[in-house]
């Protein structure tokens, strides 16, 4: 059993066919057929079940598979630790919450992009449970969340801290007087946003639940949306103030124990943490941060 043999059993698995394997590792169906058998023939044991669609694993190949994969994970990043000589370059991947992207992000980006020109950046957005999944599954070298994580394989670190308001197109005397109103509606972002969970929870503190909800993709849809009356949502501060100060919607303040709440670096414990990581990182982190770091 080796690296080679452990890669095509995976991509096999992942594929559910052996000529779609051949396919994706550039070879013929015939030599990954042949390291298959090699590989269960050493094992002792059947890794797929095969039929007239292709295959699906059998019990051990299910056990074997987060093993292969993990050493296909442990390669790649092997490769990149041997060629990273301590100058950030190359591609990073990094995810975000849409909200921080847009407000905390930009003058983060600008600062890298011009300290190290030669790193090929990439930003996804989504939400705190799209980007912790995407994170554990290697897919992203880091991502901007919603925290705390408290998650056992991942490392947090706290970057920025909001505080989050109730929006809503009209002044409120107090958020009391949102359970009077006739067809209340929340206006959120897919499930799996973290501030829609706050929402939900602080309204049903408050006795007001049952609520139909709108879902948006975007922030600028969410806000139109509130501005027209439609319906209320929760926000980082900052990011309606400019909204707030032209007259287009009302913010509500909430008590800090609500109202307060930090955004998060996580990574994987166990990943290689590369130069362009290293520096995007100094980068982002608080002032203050930067210089306890220094000294």
């Amino acid at each position: 059993m080796d690296a080679v043999d452990l890669k095509i059993f995976a991509a096999v698995a992942r594929t559910g066919a052996m000529n779609r394997a051949a396919a994706e590792l550039h070879t013929v169906q015939s030599n990954v057929t042949a390291h298959v058998r090699l590989l269960e023939t050493e094992l002792g044991m059947a890794l797929f079940d095969r039929h007239s669609r292709g295959v699906t694993l059998t019990t051990a190949g299910r056990r074997l598979l987060p093993y292969a994969t993990r050493i296909g994970q442990l390669m790649v990043e092997a490769r990149l630790a041997v060629a990273d000589e301590g100058e950030p370059g190359g591609p990073l991947t990094i995810g975000s919450l849409e909200t921080t992207a847009a407000i905390r992000l930009p003058k983060v980006l600008a600062t890298y992009s011009k300290a190290h020109p030669a790193v090929d950046l990439v930003l996804a957005t989504g939400t705190t449970a799209e980007l912790v999944g995407d994170v554990l599954e290697r897919r992203r070298e880091g991502a901007f969340v919603c925290g705390p994580v408290d998650h056992p394989e991942l490392e947090e670190e706290v970057i920025f801290r909001e505080d989050l308001v109730v929006v809503t197109a009209r002044p409120l005397h107090s958020l009391a007087d949102l359970g009077r109103t006739g067809d209340l509606k929340i206006v959120v972002l897919r499930i799996g946003c973290s501030y829609r969970q706050r929402l939900e929870a602080l309204l049903a503190r408050r006795g007001i639940v049952g609520l139909r909800r709108l879902e948006f993709g975007t922030i600028e849809g969410l806000m139109g949306c509130v501005a027209a009356g439609i319906g209320l949502t929760l926000l980082p501060k900052s990011l309606v103030a400019a909204a707030a100060a032209e007259g287009r919607v009302a913010v509500h303040d909430l008590p800090a124990a609500e109202g307060q709440v930090s955004t998060v670096f996580i990574r994987r414990r166990d990943s290689f943490v590369s130069s362009a990581l290293a520096a995007f990182l100094q980068c982002a982190r608080p002032e203050t941060a930067r210089s306890a770091a220094a000294e």
